[in-house]
């Protein structure tokens, strides 16, 4: 070798210390995840009418119709009231996990994550 060619060993003297970073973002991960099944976000529609409440890892916990939609027998607008709803909450929960994220990886170098980040969030957009 005439020492102008790139080492393939090179960047096994930085291994151990990309194994403890992977440990600790494991173990990040595992604490954001905990944090985010105990956050909230709430989605109102039709002026209260069809709420729901849903984790910061988008499990759907809670569902409420106003009485006066069943009374008056309203199954069509329901249709319509509950997904959107739903939606609502879900993208609130994963705008709240994006916005986690960049917290956690906030200081890591790797080209493209915040756009990656972005994109996952629906190009950055919030209910």
């Amino acid at each position: 070798m005439s020492g102008k060619e790139p080492c393939v060993f090179k960047g096994l003297a930085n291994l151990p210390s990309l194994m403890r970073s992977a440990q600790q973002m494991g173990g990040k991960m595992q604490e954001l995840n905990q944090r985010l099944r105990r956050e909230r976000v709430t989605a109102s529609v039709a002026a209260g009418m069809v709420e729901v409440e849903a984790n910061g890892v988008g499990e759907i916990l809670r569902l409420t119709i106003d009485p006066q939609l069943l009374e008056r027998g309203e199954l069509e607008m329901l249709e319509d009231l509950v997904p959107a709803a739903v939606n609502e909450a879900l993208a609130k929960a994963k705008q709240l996990h994006v916005d986690a994220m960049k917290e956690m990886t906030e200081g890591i170098d790797l080209p493209g994550l915040t756009q990656a980040l972005e994109q996952f969030a629906g190009g950055g957009e919030q209910s």
